[in-house]
């Protein structure tokens, strides 16, 4: 080859990335609309589902406007595929042996991010499963994961149920439900548009909820909870499908997963409810810029709200140190999240800030 024809093959690469970088930072300006055509409520008392899909209920939602999009995604788009950040939190080392043979204890382990391996009467539970390398549709861009996963997928209890909270790739990987759905065979609960996305790929063990139903699951009682959120995995099918919370309840304990959403006024609704909760999983990450997030996302200092509002008795951070997926320091949420519990006077025990692969009995 000619140092001619090694030249014009190099600037043919670098226009073909720049092309593909290009169409990507498009779609990630398109999800991060959060919001969908305008239309009306099919029912006046759910007034979330629309005709052309769903929408959030808080009167003050509304989505960041097109600039703060475009001041923030091509940055994001650079530090998550050129220059990654790193994480040095701590990892314990978790085979999974005692999960494996765990029975009758109620526990909770920390895979990473919003992946949680509930053990609760006998059953475990998945929420919002990932195991892949990159929460992002292609290979070569989006957000890579800072830490591994806390318990292999090869070293993980058999699992027999797993909810899902939206459809975004942090929160639902499509690899890693192929693989649970072939190994482990678990009944997947979804919020109410999931199911043809699941079935499109070959999974049919899945039943779809609404906000506020429940169903009966192997002597747990689990039930579909509002959050405020929005969902997308490509450029048509924006808020087609709903996004969640989910609460679970054993025989003697429950449990309160916030999936990913804003703050608002719906929590105390849930721990009027259904509370107290003896422990409640929510998120304290990708609040910066606030522009950007504050609809969507909590802050640490929320966070503690959320709790305070479905009456938890434990507080389980995540959401947290795995993907790189917004401007704060990677290290930051949790030390929010001390100082201002401490500013509450909260019992220090009560607050939960695992470590990868770390199992705590609850």
């Amino acid at each position: 080859m000619s140092s001619r024809d090694g030249k014009k093959d190099g600037r043919q690469e670098r226009t073909s990335h720049a092309f593909v970088m290009m169409l990507y930072t498009i779609w990630l300006i398109s999800l991060s609309l959060g919001c969908g055509k305008v239309s009306e409520p099919l029912h006046e008392s759910r007034t979330h589902v629309l005709q052309d899909g769903f929408r959030n209920t808080d009167p003050a939602f509304s989505p960041p406007d097109l600039w703060e999009r475009l001041l923030f995604l091509p940055s994001r788009i650079w530090t998550t595929t050129l220059h990654t950040r790193t994480a040095h939190l701590p990892l314990i080392e978790n085979d999974g042996t005692v999960l494996r043979n765990n029975r009758t204890k109620a526990t909770v382990t920390w895979i990473g991010h919003s992946t949680l391996l509930i053990q609760l009467d006998g059953v475990t539970i998945l929420t919002d499963p990932q195991w892949s390398e990159r929460a992002s549709p292609v290979t070569f861009a989006g957000p890579k994961r800072l830490m591994p996963p806390g318990v292999s997928f090869e070293q993980l209890p058999i699992v027999d149920l797993v909810v899902i909270s939206h459809d975004h790739y942090d929160h639902l990987d499509r690899d890693t439900v192929q693989r649970l759905a072939r190994t482990h065979h678990p009944l997947f609960l979804v919020p109410l548009g999931l199911k043809a996305w699941f079935a499109d790929i070959g999974i049919t063990e899945v039943e779809e909820m609404d906000w506020w139903e429940s169903r009966q699951v192997r002597g747990l009682t689990v039930t579909c909870l509002p959050a405020q959120h929005f969902s997308g995995r490509s450029l048509w099918d924006r808020n087609r499908r709903l996004w969640s919370a989910w609460a679970l309840a054993g025989d003697t304990k429950r449990i309160f997963f916030a999936g990913d959403t804003g703050y608002y006024s719906v929590f105390r609704e849930i721990g009027v409810r259904l509370g107290p909760f003896d422990l409640a999983a929510i998120p304290i990450g990708a609040y910066r810029p606030a522009s950007m997030m504050k609809m969507t996302h909590i802050t640490p200092e929320e966070a503690l709200q959320v709790f305070a509002d479905v009456q938890g008795r434990n507080f389980v951070a995540m959401h947290w140190g795995t993907f790189d997926l917004t401007e704060e320091p990677i290290e930051e949420p949790p030390l929010r999240l001390e100082a201002e519990a401490n500013r509450l006077g909260l019992d220090p025990s009560s607050i939960w800030v695992l470590k990868h692969g770390e199992t705590r009995g609850w």
